[in-house]
């Protein structure tokens, strides 16, 4: 790891402080609710009030809702400190700073894990300022950091269990090697002090299993906290099961990976044997009892939807509840009604059609509108495309990475991002809009900061070559940068002339209104 500590630490927040200003700047506008925050504020509101969703259209009752309540239940935190509208349309506070506070905490909060886990990852603070930047300057992870609706939380969650993801392999592999180092040769086997003539006891049990397995780990802190950061991605939006399904294989052959670097025999085995006991607890048990608690509202009060459905009690409750979860998978499963904004999974890397979550065409005189022919005001759900392209065509480059030289960091960008990705595939009539796709941003980034760092080169390299990767890796922080300031205003609802509004469509499919 770099010694600067300090640094590292003083860097990210710095980081972390430009996305935090971006994201909390003007958050308010614009005024009133937009796009899908007339359902997830109503959502949050009955949260707050009644400890389980009301039906959004009478507000008196429960609600069927499509989406586990975690994500909904931050919002309602933020509502509560800062303000909200309530069922008969009154504003209490400031609401759209209540409903969209949360939101802007969590999108700030990515930015500065990503930023330390691509340190850890990357053992450069440099690697991982640039990569918490790049994540900045994204045009959709800003927009969703400043609206109602739960893809942020979704996102979040699955970085920081990317970062304990991390963590624990570090922490698992130094305790792995400590063990081994402790535990010394094996008995009878070289090493072990006996010329090639002397004679061989037989070596007691317990030392033969574990040179054939190698020792026990012992606790995981991390995976602990693995498991419960999936768990409660899974409490915003079910899709997290994929990722947890491929963080949890990759953790297994990174445990199976370590075995066989401390020289055990049988390392698959042994993984088999000393890691997939805990292993199994931390990413199969912990994310059920995780993703559980977060109906907590559900089952302690009586007004939820299906909750008496079957009667009192706590099987009845069961019973509800199973039927409630079998009842979204059947409305998932069916969703497939045309929406003018809808997108295919293989568009979303081209940025073939964003969302535009809310457009107004003003006339002059409008809103400050100072252009004779017009100006418009938007927020469009776009993608920066020097992160997104880019981004795309670095995991060609994971892909080679792993193959030849079997990296770790570019196996773990292929796992992320195609157990991210990938799914979403298997289901081609599916209505999906493209920021379905936010949880493949953090991927997208790192395997371009893998990338850069390929660029910049070893420390030994001759300083023409760091020149040169250097000015290169400069060149492209600066376009994204620039980029995203170009795009700023249809991201952030600024009132811009019509002209420059049609200058930013750059291609039919991002004409989504006016």
């Amino acid at each position: 790891m770099p010694n600067d500590r300090v640094l590292g630490w003083v860097a990210a927040l710095a980081v972390t402080a430009v996305a935090a200003v971006l994201r909390f700047w003007q958050l308010t506008e614009p005024k009133g609710m937009y796009f899908d925050e007339i359902y997830y504020t109503k959502d949050a509101w009955g949260l707050m009030t009644a400890g389980y969703e009301v039906d959004n259209n009478t507000c008196v009752g429960p609600g069927f809702v499509a989406h586990p309540p975690l994500g909904k239940w931050f919002m309602a935190a933020s509502e509560k400190v800062f303000g909200y509208t309530d069922c008969a349309g009154v504003a209490h506070g400031n609401p759209e700073l209540g409903w969209r506070f949360a939101s802007a905490l969590f999108g700030t909060l990515a930015v500065l894990v990503l930023t330390r886990t691509a340190r850890r990852m990357f053992r450069s603070t440099l690697l991982g300022c640039f990569a918490g930047l790049v994540l900045t300057m994204d045009g959709l992870e800003f927009v969703q950091s400043r609206i109602g609706i739960l893809d942020i939380f979704l996102m979040t969650g699955i970085v920081l269990a990317l970062a304990c993801l991390v963590l624990d392999r570090d922490h698992g592999r130094a305790r792995l090697a400590a063990r081994v180092a402790a535990a010394g040769p094996p008995p009878g086997g070289p090493g072990d002090g006996r010329r090639g003539g002397a004679p061989r006891p037989a070596a007691p049990r317990a030392a033969e299993i574990t040179a054939r397995y190698g020792p026990r780990v012992g606790l995981r802190p991390w995976r602990i906290a693995a498991g419960l950061c999936l768990g409660a991605s899974l409490g915003v939006k079910w899709s997290a099961l994929y990722t947890l399904i491929g963080f949890a294989a990759l953790a297994l052959a990174w445990d199976v990976g370590a075995r066989r670097t401390a020289g055990v025999r049988r390392p698959v085995r042994g993984a088999l044997r000393r890691d997939l006991p805990a292993w199994s607890g931390c990413y199969v048990l912990l994310p059920i009892v995780t993703f559980l608690a977060t109906w907590t509202g559900w089952f302690v009060t009586d007004g939820g939807y299906n909750r008496h459905r079957y009667g009192d009690g706590l099987l009845a409750a069961w019973h509800g509840w199973w039927d409630y979860q079998q009842a979204i998978l059947d409305f998932h499963e069916h969703l497939d009604a045309h929406h003018v904004a809808q997108s295919t999974p293989l568009s979303w890397l081209v940025l073939g059609r964003p969302v535009a979550y809310d457009y107004q065409g003003l006339k002059f005189g409008e809103q400050g509108c100072r252009a004779a022919g017009g100006c418009a005001r938007e927020v469009l759900a776009l993608g920066n495309p020097a992160v997104w392209w880019v981004g795309t065509a670095a995991l060609v480059a994971m892909l080679a990475l792993w193959v030849s030289r079997r990296d770790w960091r570019a196996a773990l960008v292929l796992v992320g991002f195609g157990s991210s990705f990938l799914p979403w595939l298997a289901f081609p009539n599916r209505t999906m809009f493209f920021f379905y796709a936010l949880p493949l941003l953090p991927f997208l980034v790192l395997g371009i900061t893998a990338a850069a760092g390929l660029a910049l080169g070893p420390r030994a390299a001759s300083d023409t070559r760091r020149l040169v990767g250097a000015l290169s890796v400069g060149v492209y922080l600066i376009v994204v940068v620039l980029m995203f300031a170009y795009f700023y205003p249809i991201l952030a609802a600024q009132v811009i002339p019509l002209d420059a509004w049609r200058a930013r469509m750059w291609f039919p499919g991002w004409v989504v209104a006016g």
